[in-house]
């Protein structure tokens, strides 16, 4: 998956990339551009390693409906930002897509742990990762960037879901995945609409509050036993 345009350089000031951003966010596409069958759904998370401290990424390919495991892969790389709110993308989306260039398959469909559009700029760590990536992405956040929901309309039945605002805007979804447990935040990132944004992280739940790809994903970031099998191996060896 090595083979995308270059958008921009990461190496910047905080101040040129917040100004970056407002402009990457006009470019996010908020319609459907999905094929007619989702075959393959891709998770992508960053964690830091906490033996090395180096950004350590993870990129899973699971089936669809099946939701089986296909492909999962690591990459580690030195940590390129610190910690900035509002700027995590520039911090962690290189990594990922490091991870993501190891998958011998390109996902239909990319799910994140983050933000899409409910971000201040509109461009949080999933819609950054769609533009470079050029796929139907959707982020799966575990809390609130920016917002505001009923609480007292959510269900606390898996499949409930009521609307999240911001400045008036419908940016994204606060979505219960399993009964009585603590809501996801689901937000279009990049070639998907809201609606099928929800309808599909639901779909690709399995009983668990996280959606199967981003649960993988975040498992795989935070297992520094596991290390990326040699290039002549087949994927199926690293399952």
């Amino acid at each position: 998956m090595a083979n995308r345009p270059i958008l921009h350089d990461w190496n910047l000031q905080p101040d040129a990339a917040t100004t970056l951003q407002r402009q990457l966010a006009t470019q996010v596409i908020r319609t459907d551009q999905l094929p007619d069958e989702v075959q393959r759904v891709a998770g992508g998370d960053m964690a830091i390693n906490e033996e090395n401290a180096m950004a350590r990424a993870a990129a899973v390919l699971l089936s669809h409906p099946e939701l089986q495991i296909i492909e999962r892969h690591v990459y580690e790389e030195p940590i390129r930002m610190p910690y900035i709110p509002g700027l995590l993308s520039f911090r962690e989306v290189p990594c990922i897509m490091g991870a993501f260039d190891r998958l011998q398959e390109q996902p239909d469909l990319v799910m994140v742990d983050g933000q899409g559009i409910a971000h201040p700029r509109y461009l949080g760590i999933a819609s950054h990762l769609g533009l470079w990536l050029d796929l139907p992405t959707i982020g799966c956040a575990k809390s609130i960037l920016r917002g505001h929901y009923d609480e007292k309309a959510l269900g606390e039945e898996a499949g409930a879901w009521v609307p999240l605002i911001y400045k008036g805007e419908q940016v994204g979804a606060v979505v219960r995945t399993r009964s009585h447990v603590k809501p996801m935040i689901i937000s279009l990132e990049h070639r998907m609409s809201l609606e099928t944004s929800v309808q599909y992280a639901l779909a690709c739940c399995k009983g668990y509050r996280l959606p199967e790809p981003t649960r993988q994903a975040d498992k795989l970031s935070k297992d520094n036993t596991c290390q990326e099998p040699d290039a002549e191996h087949s994927p199926t060896l690293w399952e």
